[in-house]
C-alpha cells in the first residue's frame, strides 16, 4: 500500500508541477476574480487528473493478464515514453524560455465558481499528455500480478491529492507567487522539475525487477 501511495503521489505531482498554459490561466484567474473561484478551478484540473489515474488504474488491472507474456517489452516501452515526455517537456520550456513567449490574455469576463471549475475540468480532460503519462506510468509498473482494488485506490487518491495539492497552491499563492510560478525564469524551472521527476520515474521502472 505504501508503494501504491508513493506511486499515486510521485504520478500527480509530475504531472501537476509543470505551470504552462492552464497553470498561467488559473493564477490569472484567481488574481481577478475569488480565492473560492481559483480553488474551485484548482479542483477541476485535480479532478481531471485523478479520473486520468482512475482509468489508467482500471485498464491496466483489466488487461494485466491477456498482456502477461508482452510486459516486459511493454515495461521499456513505458520507460522510453516516459522518457520522451520528460524531454518534450524540458525542451519545451527551454524553448519557450529563450523565445520569451507568454500566453495570450482574453479580456472576457471572468467565470463563476461552477463554471470555472468546469471549464478547467473540461480543459485538462482534453490534454492528451495526461492520459499518456498516466497510462505509460501506470502499465509500465505492472507485473505478472495485478494491483487489487485497495492499492488502485490508494494511488488514484494520491494522485488526485498530488494533482489538488499544487493546483490548489497555485490559486492560494497570491499575484507575487503567481508572477514568480508563471514568469519566464518560474516556468522553465517547474518544466525542468517536472521532467526530472519523470525521469526519475522512468529510471526506476526501468531497474525494478520484472
Amino acid at each position: 500500500m505504501t508503494a501504491a501511495l508513493l506511486a499515486g503521489l510521485l504520478a500527480g505531482y509530475g504531472i501537476a508541477v509543470p505551470v504552462g498554459a492552464v497553470g498561467t490561466y488559473l493564477v490569472s484567474l484567481t488574481a481577478r476574480t475569488t480565492l473560492r473561484t481559483g480553488v474551485c478551478a484548482a479542483l477541476g484540473v485535480a479532478t481531471a487528473d485523478g479520473l486520468y489515474a482512475l482509468a489508467a488504474a482500471l485498464g491496466g488491472s483489466a488487461l494485466a493478464s491477456a498482456l502477461e507474456p508482452v510486459l516486459e517489452p511493454m515495461r521499456w516501452v513505458c520507460v522510453l515514453v516516459l522518457l520522451a515526455l520528460a524531454v518534450r517537456g524540458a525542451a519545451g520550456a527551454v524553448r519557450r524560455y529563450r523565445g520569451r513567449r507568454l500566453a495570450a490574455r482574453t479580456g472576457a469576463a471572468p467565470p463563476g465558481a461552477a463554471r470555472a471549475y468546469l471549464s478547467l475540468l473540461g480543459i485538462t480532460l482534453l490534454n492528451p499528455t495526461t492520459v499518456i503519462y498516466f497510462a505509460a506510468l501506470v502499465f509500465g509498473s505492472r507485473s505478472g500480478e495485478a494491483a487489487g482494488p485497495l492499492e488502485q485506490a490508494v494511488f488514484v487518491t494520491a494522485a488526485f491529492a498530488a494533482s489538488a495539492s499544487w493546483q490548489v497552491l497555485l490559486a492560494g499563492g497570491g499575484a507575487l507567487l503567481g508572477r514568480a510560478l508563471t514568469g519566464h525564469r518560474g516556468r522553465l524551472v517547474t518544466s525542468l522539475v517536472a521532467s526530472g521527476v519523470m525521469t526519475a520515474l522512468a529510471v526506476h521502472m526501468a531497474v525494478a525487477p520484472a
